[in-house]
């Protein structure tokens, strides 16, 4: 009897002890993220996709130099969500997570991370440590990178009597397809040719030259400064060619690389422009700033790795450069020029290259380039701020952000920070009396396991966390933010379009004032003046779901508000105009460049093309396009001023008419196309003139030398 009641209990606990293995092996595994390394007097950042058990000190992790523990600093951060490792000399370390960090039916994915802190950011001295780099992010495993066209603002002083390109901040002028100096049109429209046009007369425009690019080079952007025109684009480059097998006699052409370029043109003579210089790096343009005659260019480059090449290390690994000045062919970038970043993570270079436009053809250009992508960029007058993407467990990432210091053409990494989320672009980012503010999006709508919410850090100059917000509408992603002195806007959507009005006068402790939701969402917030907003998004409509559940969410027409913040604490919308249907767009929704600002007027413009929902389901009808302009004031509200769309007779948008840019020059406005400029009075809208540009006799501009080969 004694025997079978021992059956009895060894057999339950077997069955038990079954249960248990099975469990561990089907237990919710906790996701850990961190970088690799960490500068000195920095403290390393681990977050957990779960927190961490409320009774576990944290003095439980360990840090372990070889087979030694060490003494670290362990704190807490984030509810228990991240876990803060600091107190390190330079040298290679591991974190040991407990076991029983997060109770008994979770454990973590990962029980030990090794790490490096290191002294300082330094050139590199070998091509091993660039290889060694290369391979440890392959062998990790990386992301795509993506790169998310955006741009900055805020409308420029209106001291001068023509249109400012609309940039973010005071002083750091950025780049565009068309300017004006008040006397001249310059535009890149067509990417093929620059285009110079005399406006001085709006009611007879004339050509003044066409420079065609008959080189290869194709032109995205521009600068003007007085005599000084300059072209940001780029050209393909032919990457070596080599023979893949020693018994085969056929080359095999390896994949083309984009070479990014700045020109400078000297159009002293407008209808003679000379150029004069031009540099160039190899990956695609993230941004460009320019600040007083210093042009800055950062490149994003990600190297072919041709392991079964017989081609040197160094021609697939290291970015190109070429430099007219110096009479320089393309070649890799000298050793000494390349750094590798801390946390970087992506198998890629952020390559810098600074350029002064006033020194002429000898004048100097620097280039720098730092392992580790770069995706978004916030430049203020002294420092340069780039980001990062690290993305890991399919299931979290984090930014990393690095702080970069300005001196002319001279550029010197400072410092980096870690923060929870993704950043959507540089009106995420803001400088403010030495300290950084940004807002961030960690996880993921319709992630049950890992919702989004919506963060806000500030840094000080030392790029430490000070304060923060956190956790805020939950569920939602951000849209648009802006940040304006002591007060940071953010608009986050799923159904619903929420406006957060947050106090960050004192950056240790920022928080919520106010918050007001309204339909639709907007995707770019421009200040009107301190007390009120501009929004520029999209109305919304709420669909019942023939599944049940939560309504059906679509974007109608594009839609204006006008916010009142002046009440901190009570955010209202005080006006509002929705344009057209389902399918209406504008590109000042996508790009701030394109929004047209005459400060005096209160005038504010941007190209459209408005669609209406047709009789027939589920189709679209371009009903017309053009350009919109309306006077917005905090006390008259949103006024349309003129309507400069034309009826569409076909269905269909013929992009060489289609409206791009609006830019004035005393008393006149001016609309611009790739096949025509239109002029206008500014104070009824009177037509003036028409200059179309199709087919206009060019002065084609020599290169200076076949530069790339």
């Amino acid at each position: 009897m004694n025997t079978g009641r021992w059956l009895i209990v060894w057999g339950i606990a077997g069955t038990i002890g079954i249960v248990v293995l099975i469990s561990f092996l089907f237990w919710p595994k906790v996701g850990i993220t961190s970088t690799k390394s960490v500068l000195a007097g920095q403290s390393l950042n681990v977050y957990f996709t779960d927190p961490v058990s409320e009774n576990l000190d944290a003095s439980k992790f360990h840090v372990m130099k070889g087979n030694k523990k060490t003494p670290a600093e362990l704190s807490y951060g984030n509810n228990n969500t991240s876990l803060q490792v600091g107190g390190l000399q330079p040298g290679d370390y591991t974190l040991h997570i407990p076991s029983t960090s997060f109770g008994i039916w979770k454990r973590a994915e990962d029980k030990v991370l090794s790490f490096t802190v290191i002294e300082s950011v330094q050139p590199v001295t070998s091509m091993k440590e660039i290889e060694n780099f290369f391979e440890r992010v392959e062998r990790q495993g990386h992301s795509e990178i993506t790169v998310e066209s955006s741009s900055e603002d805020k409308a420029s002083g209106a001291s001068v009597d023509h249109s400012q390109t609309n940039q973010q901040v005071a002083g750091v002028d950025e780049a565009d397809t068309v300017k004006t100096d008040g006397n001249y049109l310059y535009d890149v429209l067509s990417g093929e040719r620059l285009l110079i046009t005399d406006i001085r007369n709006p009611n007879d425009m004339i050509h003044a030259s066409e420079v065609d690019f008959s080189d290869g080079f194709y032109a995205n952007q521009l600068y003007v400064d007085q005599d000084k025109v300059v072209l940001i684009g780029g050209r393909n480059l032919d990457a070596p060619t080599s023979n893949m097998d020693s018994n085969r006699t056929e080359d095999r052409i390896m994949p083309m690389q984009q070479m990014s370029v700045i020109r400078v043109y000297d159009v002293t003579d407008r209808t003679n422009p000379k150029l004069i210089r031009e540099t160039g790096a190899e990956g695609y343009v993230i941004g460009t700033r320019k600040i007083d005659q210093f042009v800055y260019m950062i490149t994003n480059n990600q190297p072919f790795l041709w392991y079964d090449h017989p081609i040197s290390v160094e021609d697939q690994l290291v970015p190109k450069v070429y430099d007219s000045a110096a009479d320089q062919k393309v070649q890799p970038l000298a050793l000494g020029k390349i750094s590798i970043l801390p946390g970087a993570m992506e198998p890629s270079y952020s390559v810098i290259t600074t350029l002064d436009i006033e020194s002429g053809e000898g004048g100097e250009v620097n280039t720098k380039a730092y392992l580790g992508s770069g995706e978004q960029l916030y430049m203020s007058p002294d420092h340069l701020y780039l980001t990062s993407t690290n993305y890991q467990n399919n299931q979290q990432s984090t930014s990393e952000v690095f702080k970069f210091s300005l001196d002319k053409t001279q550029v010197h990494f400072l410092q980096t920070a870690q923060l929870k989320g993704t950043i959507l672009n540089q009106f995420s980012m803001d400088e403010h009396n030495g300290y950084f503010r940004t807002v961030t999006t960690e996880g993921n709508l319709w992630d049950e396991r890992n919702k989004a919410k919506n963060h806000l850090f500030i840094l000080d100059e030392n790029m430490k966390q000070v304060g923060s917000v956190e956790n805020l509408a939950v569920n939602e992603r951000i849209y648009s933010a802006r940040f304006m002195g002591d007060k940071a806007y953010m608009v986050t959507f799923r159904e619903t379009d929420p406006l957060f009005v947050m106090d960050v006068a004192d950056p240790n402790h920022p928080k919520v004032l106010g918050e007001l939701k309204i339909p639709g969402f907007s995707n770019y917030l421009h200040p009107l003046d301190e007390g009120h907003l501009i929004g520029f998004g999209y109305e919304t409509i709420a669909k019942k779901n023939p599944q049940g559940g939560a309504p059906i969410i679509q974007t109608g027409g594009m839609k204006i508000s006008v916010f009142d913040v002046t009440d901190f604490s009570n955010p209202k919308e005080t006006a509002s105009e929705v344009i057209g249907g389902q399918g209406t767009y504008s590109s000042v929704q996508h790009d701030h460049h394109a929004l047209f600002i005459h400060p005096t007027r209160h005038l504010f413009g941007f190209p459209i093309s408005v669609y209406e929902q047709s009789k027939r389901e589920n189709i679209l009808d371009l009903q017309s396009s053009g350009a919109m302009l309306y006077e917005i004031t905090a006390q008259r509200g949103i006024v349309q001023t003129a309507d400069l769309t034309k009826r569409m007779t076909h269905k269909y948008m013929d992009w060489e008419k289609e409206i791009q840019r609006l830019v004035y020059s005393g008393n006149a406005l001016y609309t611009m196309s790739v096949n025509e400029v239109n002029s206008y009075t500014l104070d009824h809208f009177t037509p003036l003139d028409t200059l179309e540009r199709a087919g206009q006799t060019t002065n084609s501009v020599q290169p200076i030398e076949s530069i790339v080969k």
